[in-house]
Order: structure tokens, then sequence, then C-alpha cells
């Protein structure tokens, strides 16, 4: 449930009339907020007008606002301002209000509710003179609607305990029929309008026999036709990873839902070096057998040669491809036999890694 709050600021006018002739003054020119309801249109010179602030609105200083029409036809200055009343936004509207918590004089709140509510109260307040508000915020109600009428050959199951005749706007349902019959659309709502969803047609509907998956296998299946709601269960081979749902079920349109997906393991394709794989600092030849799952991470080691230390770079085994990151030098025969300390991955490590690389698909 949501209220909207939408603030519309108001604002008056200059009010003045200009006079040419220089034996008379015309009306004053008026800020905003002065009372202007007794103010003649003319005025004679040396005539005196006393400024008042309107209803509404407050004087910046205590003292009376004289001004008089000169022998020139114009008004003597006044330092007169009037600064309209303000009305505390309620509480509960504040944060609908970009961060105001009062509106001035003559502002208003427009309310309405989100689809699927009612709006119970005036739709509109209006800030008046005493710094109160027209109408106190109104409520939203959620929209009713009727309980749902079963299937034929079939039942209503609701998600949440119901009691009386109606239910609420965003309440939902789910339709069962009688086995082996599916209905033709398994949810049911109560909607904005006040609605409720159609019971569904119950009807028997039939999967087509299922097939295997790439690299994987069905646990066990009577190799047939499905029935809705049937499961079928699949498993991958050795060493392969299994993803998505591992059961498949013949769903309500006569379709199955999605087959889960076999991905391959990789192998490390460097022939020397050290890596960081399962919690574990390992030299490749120590790897055996040469294989890491779908999903793991294996982590090289390359060379900050400014900073003359080593730094860690990840990869990630994807369907039976490892990248192997740019930055990865593989060492010399020599070097790897006979100096294997000076390889990134003994030396010192680096205080932060440099920024990050791409890797290369080998």
């Amino acid at each position: 449930m949501a209220l909207t709050l939408a603030l519309l600021f108001l604002s008056q006018a200059l009010l003045y009339t200009t006079v040419t002739s220089a034996s008379v003054c015309g009306r004053p020119r008026i800020p905003e907020g002065v009372d202007v309801s007794t103010m003649k249109r003319v005025f004679e010179i040396g005539e005196e007008v006393t400024l008042t602030c309107e209803q509404g609105y407050l004087p910046s200083s205590l003292t009376t606002t004289r001004i008089t029409c000169t022998s020139t036809g114009q008004w003597t200055q006044s330092n007169l301002a009037c600064s309209p009343k303000m009305c505390p936004i309620p509480k509960q509207l504040q944060p609908f209000a970009l961060g105001r918590t009062e509106a001035p004089f003559r502002s208003a709140l427009n309310f309405s509710c989100d689809d699927g509510y009612v709006l119970i109260g005036a739709n509109a307040s209006h800030c008046l003179h005493n710094s109160s508000w027209s109408h106190p915020p109104p409520i939203c109600k959620a929209v009713s609607c009727p309980l749902p009428n079963p299937p034929r050959d079939g039942r209503v199951v609701h998600v949440r305990p119901v009691t009386g005749t109606k239910t609420i706007y965003g309440q939902e349902w789910t339709y069962e029929c009688n086995p082996p019959k599916a209905p033709s659309h398994e949810k049911g709502f109560c909607n904005a309008d006040g609605s409720t969803t159609e019971p569904p047609v119950c009807r028997e509907v039939s999967c087509s026999i299922p097939t295997n998956i790439p690299n994987g296998f069905i646990t066990f299946a009577v190799m047939r036709p499905h029935g809705y709601k049937e499961k079928v269960k699949y498993a991958c081979n050795e060493h392969y990873t299994l993803e998505g749902q591992a059961e498949m079920q013949c769903q309500n349109t006569g379709n199955w839902s999605s087959k889960p997906v076999c991905r391959a393991p990789c192998t490390v394709d460097i022939k020397r070096g050290r890596i960081f794989y399962n919690a574990r600092k390992i030299w490749i030849e120590d790897l055996k057998p040469n294989r890491v799952l779908h999903g793991e991470i294996v982590v090289f080691y390359c060379l900050d040669r400014e900073e003359k230390c080593g730094y860690p770079v990840s990869s990630t085994c994807n369907d039976g491809t490892l990248p192997i990151p740019l930055c990865f030098e593989e060492p010399g025969k020599a070097v790897y036999n006979l100096k294997p300390k000076s390889l990134p991955s003994e030396i010192r490590m680096c205080a932060a890694s440099p920024p990050a690389r791409t890797t290369n698909s080998n």
C-alpha cells in the first residue's frame, strides 16, 4: 500500500496600477502577501496608506508601515515584507515530500493510491491561514475481491488462510485438478480492479518421452509419455557438473520444464608454474590428475616488473575452458628448475594488485 503526494505551491502576482498623471498616485506596487482588499485604485497627493499583511501571512516587523503619495506621483518606500505562514507536513507523508517538513500557506497536498487500493478520505488538502490543513491524510485501503470459484473437477488452494466471503488485492492462490487432469492455468489473483481470476479448465495433458542430456543420463524413469506433474531426474557423468534443476517436471502445457546441463571440467593448460587451487598452493606437476571442475577457481601468479613483486590473478573454469591470465608468463625450463624461488609465486607479494587484466583463452 502506498500514498502518492504532490505539492502545489501557489504564488500571488504583484498587484499595482499605473497612473500617468503626476497630480495623483496609482495603486502602489504591492509585494506578495500585502492586504489589498480595501485599497483604492487612485490616491491624492499627501494621502497615506497603512500596509498590513493579509490573512495567512506574517509581517517582517511588528511596527505599522505607512506610505505616502508624493507630489511626483510616487509613493514613499516601505520595508514591509510578508512571508506566508507554514503548515507542518504530517510525519507519515514526509517521505514523499522530497525532504520538506513544512509547506507554505495556500499550498496543496494531492493524494492518490497505488493500483489495487481505494482512497478513503479527501484526495487533496490545502494549507490554511491558521497553519493547519483543510483535511487529514486519507487512507489507502486494499481492493477486495469475491472468493474464487473452483474449476470443474478441481479445487482452489489458498496460499494464506481465508475467512469470510472476500479476499484482498495482492493475495493469490493455486488451482488443482483431480488427477490425471491439469488446469489450463495454475495461479489465480485478486486483481487491482476488484475482479477475481476466472477458474481454469481441467484437461488431460501428456509430455513426450524424456530424452537424455549430453554428458549425462536419466537416473530412473520408465521410457513412456508422462502425465501432469510427473518428474524425471538427471545426473551427470563423472567429473561433469550439473547446472540447473536436477528434476524435470511435466507442466500443465504438455511441455517439460527446462532440462539441466552438464558442464565439462577443465585442464590447467600450463607446463611450468605454481597455482593456488582448493586452498592449496601447488606446483602444476603436482596437480594429479590435471583437472578442475566447472565453476572452480584457479589462481595464477604474475610479476609486477616495476615493484619487483608478485600478485595473484584468478580464473574460473567455464564448461571445459580455463582462461590463462594475459599477465602470466610461463618460465623457461632453466629458470623453473634452477631458480624456482625467483618466480612470481615465490617472491614478495605486492601490497596491492595492479589494475585488473583480461585473461587469455588458450
